[in-house]
């Protein structure tokens, strides 16, 4: 095995570590690691360093275990002892779609660089590292070079859907997939501060390597959402233009074009950001471009995470406590929005580095297409329209009677931490109750779900028989 030699001062000791190389570096940085390549790169870490803990999780519809990989610099993996010295936890996800494995290669170097490059030393001082080196593992397993031909590199990479061909970024609210109910248990026994789930975009051309899925602030809350967007992205966003990839918000563009603005991606509870904003976690998407080179894919991604790893542990007490506040606010609150409508009347002015477009006609379809011209790059004042105001809003009940039957109900509220009171005895209890009065369904169903919309409900008040089992639901708790 080749080995990477590297000097450092440790306590003005001189040390010399002998750090193993990741499959990305052997290859002259065109190639991803496979499964089993990855997960021997931890353990040699582990084996070879006290601060990193590898761990089988729980199990994955591939039949093989989602592992997870803690790096402390004080040795202590116990997530109460860590809490209590008032560290702060980033939980890193890797490999939701395999296609995409930029964060698998920069969360390896990552790993070892925390351990083990002196300028790094101090970022481990107030914030404990988690990482899961592979979360969609059936489609690590499933290895090709065609899947994303439009991709550039690496030489091969794993397949977008699951063990089961579901897509895992969509499914964090489901629950349908062993995977996420695994994620879901790791997710709330770290309860992270913050989680970065690592991708490679589709779509437009422009001159960044790396854009930025951001958790949209308005349902964060007034707290959570000030902070994230005045204090921790304004920094962030400074941290990466002083690096070599400059870096702007995810550009969610639908059939336009980038100079003409667009709206900030909603991410709902399906995707991880909109998930992890239900428990007051700031959330992230990394989102590299496809059509840039492997390599400073991996780079670009690999300096995030030490951004982001910086200023949480710069900033470690002002997140926990700003969690702290979010969370006491969220169980005393009395509506929730249960849609929301883009402001489209607001809007922040982003300067977008982008380049000209343009509309040769296809030799295959003889109709337009759209281009990019690489040798016209431009810098531009966009408008990006991130503001999101409640659409249908709901009061809060004092309880939700959920019965003992929809037991699948109730395994997923129990997998996220839902606080639940059995009835004791049968009773009638006088309650609202909704009626559907009418909805439309898609044609064709999707992983297991038919989807429906433009439901509309009456309410009314009625006597309802509860037997003993069944489940009382009290809404004021931080996890309502």
């Amino acid at each position: 095995m080749r080995y990477l030699l590297i000097l450092l001062s440790v306590n003005t000791t001189m040390l010399l570590a002998q750090a193993p190389l990741t499959v990305f570096e052997k290859s002259d940085f065109s190639e991803t690691g496979t499964y089993e390549q990855g997960l021997q790169y931890y353990q040699q870490l582990a084996e070879q360093f006290t601060e990193i803990q590898i761990t089988a999780m729980g199990p994955t519809d591939s039949g093989k275990p989602l592992h997870l990989v803690l790096i402390s610099k004080d040795e202590d993996f116990d997530i109460n002892s860590i809490r209590a010295k008032g560290k702060s936890v980033l939980l890193i996800n890797n490999g939701i779609h395999p296609g995409e494995p930029d964060g698998i290669e920069a969360s390896q170097l990552l790993a070892r660089d925390l351990l083990i490059k002196e300028e790094l030393a101090g970022l481990l001082d107030h914030v404990v590292v988690a990482i899961i080196p592979y979360y969609n593992i059936g489609g690590v397993l499933n290895r090709n070079s065609t899947s994303r031909t439009n991709q550039n590199g690496p030489v091969e990479y794993g397949f977008r859907g699951n063990a089961r061909n579901f897509d895992l970024n969509r499914d964090f609210i489901k629950n349908d997939t062993r995977n996420a109910e695994s994620f879901a248990s790791i997710f709330h026994a770290l309860d992270p501060d913050v989680l970065i789930d690592t991708h490679v975009s589709n779509g437009a051309d422009y001159q960044y390597t790396l854009t930025m899925v951001i958790a949209q602030k308005d349902k964060l809350g007034e707290v959570m959402g000030t902070y994230l967007n005045e204090e921790m992205m304004p920094e962030l966003f400074d941290y990466m233009a002083a690096t070599p990839y400059e870096m702007t918000p995810y550009v969610n563009v639908w059939g336009n074009t980038p100079d003409k603005g667009w709206n900030q991606f909603f991410d709902a509870p399906r995707y991880s950001s909109g998930y992890a904003a239900l428990f007051q976690t700031i959330a992230f998407q990394s989102e590299t471009h496809m059509l840039k080179p492997f390599d400073e894919r991996v780079w670009a991604t690999y300096n995030y995470l030490i951004g982001v790893t910086s200023f949480l542990n710069e900033h470690a007490g002002e997140v926990i406590s700003i969690r702290k506040e979010a969370r006491e606010a969220v169980a005393k609150q009395h509506s929730f929005p249960l849609t929301w409508q883009l402001n489209k009347e607001e809007f922040t002015e982003l300067l977008f580095k982008g380049y000209e477009a343009y509309h040769p006609i296809s030799a295959v379809s003889g109709q337009e297409r759209l281009k990019y011209d690489q040798s016209k790059p431009y810098t531009k004042t966009v408008k990006y329209y991130n503001n999101y105001q409640p659409d249908i809003v709901v009061n809060r009940p004092d309880y939700y009677i959920v019965p003992q039957g929809w037991h699948r109900v109730i395994d997923r509220l129990r997998l996220n931490g839902v606080e639940m009171e059995p009835v004791e005895s049968d009773q009638s209890l006088n309650a609202e109750v909704y009626y559907i009065e009418d909805y439309s369904s898609r044609k064709s169903p999707w992983e297991g779900h038919y989807f429906h919309d433009r439901v509309t409900i009456r309410k009314e008040i009625e006597k309802v028989k509860v037997r003993k089992g069944d489940f009382m639901i009290p809404v004021k708790q931080v996890n309502n």
